[in-house]
């Protein structure tokens, strides 16, 4: 939906400076959304929950001017009647203001940045806090304030930012599952820095293309997002506190596009408490088209984690392989299916994916995602923790 609105509209809101004889246009979109979850294993915490339904509502909108080299965006995510209350919560994905000139872009406001090219684990995307109420896969973000200047360049474009508060991770409630045996207390985080939220965290970024590769090198320096949880005896009960470290991040993101193979790499070197060390992940992607002389396409995909800690560093990959199947049918209903999971090296845990969605009409889209977990080694601090949260999920979404 678009409609031409006079200035005096964007004046009112008080969010951006005035503009004299400007023509202002507005758009609404967004998603309502039912989703229930259910979780196969009864032998979970007994105070967690053994199925989950709740609703979430998402609205966006946009305005433009200048010929749009000037807009504001406001993205609002809620989530209602989970029986985990700190699933239940609200956050300001967006509300920022964009101006594009010749040779810069500025971004003022709360966004979220994504930066990756691999399929299993993002290691370099670093800017935003994870949203880990949302899913197990850590692909759900918070948005982060922020300043950020975009210098285009004929070698490449510079991205400066400056990030003024810090977001705290999300995590699962007594009632919630995805969480570690023993609950975390997110109330009563812990900072290196004295500055705690309020630390200004800055970063680097350049990116570019060079015949077939695209390459990213950044430089992070500011409040690890990974939080470490360490056990606190508050009273009789013993729970896990966060601990926010300060740390220095440097990274590299890789793909080549040949023909039809994806080559997908990512590393990083990252020095913060209590240890340095280097991590990388990479892999390939090959696309057959038009299988079976249909309009179909499907993507073989394999990866590899790698973590310099090794065992017991309690990460996701320190020694892993990854392997999946993407089959995108280029329908009128948008069908996809993707297959997936991943193999533990040093401990044998195994973990599949199965996401599948279909839109229904103009206006819905319905979605079905499983996730099973085997892990046996309590060293596999990931896996082990969730061994018992597999579950099956269907959502239903109304796009307006």
């Amino acid at each position: 939906m678009k409609r031409l609105l006079p200035l005096a509209g964007l004046l009112l809101t008080g969010a951006l400076p005035s503009l004299v004889q400007a023509e202002l246009y507005y758009e609404k979109s967004g998603n309502l959304s039912l989703e229930g979850r259910y979780f196969t294993d009864s032998d979970a915490d007994q105070q967690q929950t053994g199925a989950q339904l709740s609703v979430s509502l998402q609205p966006k909108l946009l305005w433009e001017w200048n010929g749009g080299d000037d807009a504001v965006t406001l993205e609002l995510f809620k989530r209602f009647l989970d029986s985990d209350d700190e699933r239940n919560h609200f956050d300001l994905r967006d509300f920022s203001w964009v101006h594009v000139a010749d040779s810069f872009e500025s971004r003022i406001g709360f966004r979220r940045v994504f930066w990756g090219v691999t399929e299993f684990q993002h290691l370099v995307d670093v800017i935003n806090q994870t949203d880990a109420v949302e899913a197990p896969d850590g692909e759900d973000k918070l948005g982060q304030p922020m300043v950020n200047v975009s210098l285009v360049r004929d070698w490449g474009i510079v991205d400066v930012f400056v990030l003024p508060y810090f977001r705290e991770r999300t995590f699962a409630g007594e009632e919630g599952r995805f969480r570690p045996a023993l609950v975390v207390d997110a109330d009563h985080p812990q900072y290196e820095s004295d500055d705690e939220q309020k630390h200004i965290d800055y970063a680097l970024r350049w990116s570019h293309y060079i015949g077939d590769f695209d390459i990213g090198l950044h430089v992070f320096k500011g409040t690890n997002r990974d939080p470490l949880l360490n056990a606190e005896l508050q009273g009789s009960e013993l729970v896990l506190v966060p601990y926010y470290a300060q740390m220095t991040q440097f990274g590299l993101d890789l793909q080549a596009t040949i023909d039809s193979w994806l080559w997908k790499f990512e590393t990083i070197h990252r020095n913060t408490q209590p240890e340095n060390y280097w991590a990388a992940q990479g892999g390939l992607e090959y696309t057959f088209y038009g299988v079976m002389d249909s309009n179909a396409d499907i993507g073989v995909l394999t990866e590899y984690g790698w973590d310099q800690r090794g065992e017991g560093s309690g990460v996701l990959a320190q020694n892993d392989v990854f392997a999946g199947a993407r089959l995108t049918f280029n329908d009128v209903d948008d069908s996809a299916l993707l297959i997936g999971g991943g193999y533990d090296l040093d401990y044998g845990s195994t973990s599949l994916v199965v996401e599948g969605s279909k839109r229904v009409g103009e206006s819905f889209k319905v979605s079905i995602d499983g996730n099973l977990f085997l892990a046996d080694e309590s060293d596999d601090a990931v896996l082990y923790s969730i061994r018992e949260d597999d579950y099956v999920q269907l959502t239903l979404e109304y796009f307006y």
